[in-house]
């Protein structure tokens, strides 16, 4: 189905496998191991001479359903599903890289990410240097000798910077480097990093591929030699995506494309609000014109995606008012939901890295999160003014 049909299909239809029974929806698999016909079979399956499910760890057929469909919506040859984001972007690089290997990361990524790459992947010998995300070149002036590695976001989180892909995925390509993007904030409805360069795209399926806050989950795309190098890691170390998960983020996936869609236009709407009310300082959002990587985002992506950032005219103690001001957005630092969320990244999501990195990466004291869910624009606008006024 990966080329025979629009994506609002596929994300429907692509990846099902029926058993005997012929079932309409996709079926839930719930158990641990599966039983062979022979001892000669049992051989064969673990030895990989013969395809078939083994082993709930690392083979299930409903993750494989949700592994089929996602790659055939980001125009991956492989997908490999993880039990978090966090795990997919751990398992990519424990997969590819080894002590000695260089990383070369965009500045503005999400904490828990700086700190994956800061303190547990530097005590295995994997050193990671940071440029400016929109800067290409500061890219290319990074790579070492021994650089197996790029990694970005865009857009990033909470700035929503937005980099050049296709730019991006020439330098790389030129130095002999894999360049993989992190598609969390759009996913493929809104942009597929492949088509622009990208080798690998990563997931965190929690968000928006769930897309109503229930399950965690993650998954890494990309052709098949690198996903098999992937999936060495994840059949021994175990970072798994549990069946149940699996089966809602396939549930998810059947309404991202509409999701994606009114969740944009919505952010899209509360940008041009609060660009004009006079307590914000700044806003952040790709769809606006005032955006410094606005053409470019309109050109790689299908719209600006559900994230808006701002900075209010203060520091923290105006930002937590303006959080604590809010009666019916949800303070969380989750995002992706259908329920607005809003956060305080400086002292959220990005709390546990330094000061110094914080503010390297342009995210200051003053600076709100906000994650436009489906309900009305009327009523976000309206919750959010009340503590800005």
């Amino acid at each position: 189905m990966k080329d025979a049909y629009d994506l609002e299909t596929l994300a429907i239809r692509a990846g099902q496998e029926r058993s005997q029974f012929n079932e309409h929806t996709e079926a839930l698999y719930l158990t641990s191991s599966f039983v062979f016909d022979s001892a000669a079979q049992a051989a064969a399956r673990f030895s990989g001479a013969e395809e078939g499910y083994v082993y709930g760890r690392f083979s299930n057929p409903t993750v494989t359903m949700f592994q089929d469909r996602l790659a055939a919506l980001e125009g991956a040859e492989a997908c490999i599903a993880t039990a978090s984001g966090m795990a997919a972007i751990m398992a990519t690089t424990m997969g590819l890289l080894k002590a000695g290997d260089h990383i070369v990361s965009s500045q503005g990524i999400f904490g828990a990410t700086r700190q994956l790459f800061d303190n547990i992947l530097a005590r295995f010998g994997v050193e990671t240097r940071y440029v400016p995300a929109t800067d290409i070149e500061a890219y290319r002036a990074a790579i070492r000798p021994n650089t197996r590695l790029i990694f970005a976001e865009t857009p990033s989180n909470p700035l929503t910077e937005v980099v050049d892909i296709a730019a991006l995925a020439a330098v790389a390509h030129d130095k002999g480097v894999l360049l993989a993007v992190d598609n969390c904030f759009c996913t493929p409805a809104l942009q597929r990093p492949l088509d622009l360069g990208a080798d690998i795209v990563i997931h965190s399926a929690t968000k928006y591929l769930d897309g109503q806050g229930r399950v965690i989950g993650g998954a890494v795309c990309g052709r098949k030699a690198e996903m098999e190098e992937v999936f060495k890691f994840l059949r021994t170390a175990g970072p798994s995506l549990s069946p149940f998960n699996a089966w809602v983020i396939l549930k998810g996936l059947e309404t991202l494309n509409l999701r994606m869609k009114a969740q944009s236009a919505s952010a899209l709407e509360l940008a041009r609000r609060l660009e004009a009310h006079p307590g914000v300082a700044r806003v952040f959002y790709p769809g606006l014109a005032s955006h410094p990587q606005h053409e470019l985002a309109m050109r790689q992506q299908k719209a600006g995606g559900a994230i808006v950032s701002f900075e209010v005219k203060g520091a923290r103690a105006e930002a937590w008012r303006v959080v604590d001001g809010c009666r019916m957005l949800s303070v969380t630092a989750n995002l992706g939901d259908v329920k607005t969320t809003i956060t305080h990244p400086a002292s959220t999501t990005h709390g546990r890295i330094s000061p110094e990195a914080r503010a390297a990466a342009g995210i200051g004291e003053g600076l709100i999160r906000i994650a436009v869910g489906l309900e009305s624009v009327d009523d976000i606008y309206s919750d959010l003014v009340a503590g800005l006024s």
